[in-house]
């Protein structure tokens, strides 16, 4: 991988870490469902009147709109805003790295290698660690939520590779449309109507900003960089930069939020990455 491509993908592995903080400023002033539709609405929004349609059938595109937008960002965003720190919500979401190698062997026949089953096991006792924090960086539904969103994601990640789409850009302009409405009822259906007569009102420079970052540095400029870098060059020399990730989503809340650096959440981390670590590389040491 040359220099250049090199740091443009730790440039996206680093807005998608800040991600998680961004979205905590959005919630000081919208509801978690609201916030998360509005992003999606600007993901879609002129650009699916330029974009030309996926090359797949629009069954898989609505599917994997309302995984990747309701099901994985929206119960993200409600794990946040139900008190999981945007650290750990980073951290734990890598968690559907295992998620995804299950399903593949359920429904792709993928065989799960005995060197895969190590990492799951590290990132379980990761997981161990956090349900043990008691430094108020977690709450138990906040948590279960994140790791909805994880297995929601690891769902997306097999419809895609069921669909066999290939122009991903235009799959994630065309199937953002189908996530906003969902949203937007799931805000009605826990605000009321509230959510939308006082939508003006509560909206404020920190919740604009908030959304714009999400939707397009986030969405559609970080998805179609790693999509393109990935074309380009083997999947195994980019797809181990994601785990940085939570590394910056950990600096982030560290810097942004103050939260607390503390020896379970260091412990944590080491245990979640080093299992994704071991997923990725595991194998080539093994043949070694």
């Amino acid at each position: 991988m040359s220099l250049k491509d090199g740091l443009l993908a730790i440039l996206i592995t680093a807005i998608w870490g800040l991600n998680f903080s961004v979205i905590k400023l959005g919630l000081t002033s919208l509801d978690p469902f609201t916030l998360a539709s509005v992003r999606f609405l600007l993901c879609a929004l002129p650009l699916v009147f330029f974009i030309k349609k996926p090359d797949i059938p629009m069954l898989y595109v609505a599917l994997y709109g309302v995984l990747f937008g309701v099901g994985l960002w929206g119960m993200v965003n409600l794990g946040i805003y139900f008190g999981v720190s945007v650290g750990i919500a980073s951290l734990v979401l890598q968690t559907s790295v295992f998620f995804t190698i299950i399903m593949g062997a359920l429904f792709l026949q993928e065989k799960i290698q005995k060197v895969k089953i190590v990492g799951f096991t590290l990132a379980i006792l990761g997981l161990i660690f956090i349900l043990n924090l008691t430094d108020g960086s977690i709450t138990y539904a906040g948590l279960v939520l994140v790791i909805i969103g994880a297995l929601s994601w690891s769902i997306a990640n097999v419809v895609v590779k069921k669909s066999g789409a290939t122009k991903i850009f235009s799959l994630m302009v065309w199937s953002s449309l189908f996530s906003p409405i969902p949203l937007m009822l799931l805000a009605y259906l826990t605000q009321g109507q509230d959510v939308f007569s006082n939508f003006l009102t509560n909206i404020d420079g920190k919740a604009v900003f908030s959304i714009l970052f999400q939707a397009y540095p986030t969405t559609l400029f970080g998805y179609w960089v790693w999509n393109t870098l990935i074309n380009k060059y083997d999947i195994s020399k980019v797809a181990p930069l994601s785990l940085l990730v939570p590394i910056f989503g950990l600096l982030g809340s560290y810097v942004i939020f103050s939260e607390a650096m503390s020896m379970g959440k260091i412990i944590a981390c080491a245990l979640i990455v080093g299992g994704l670590l071991v997923n990725t590389f595991g194998h080539k040491l093994q043949t070694r």
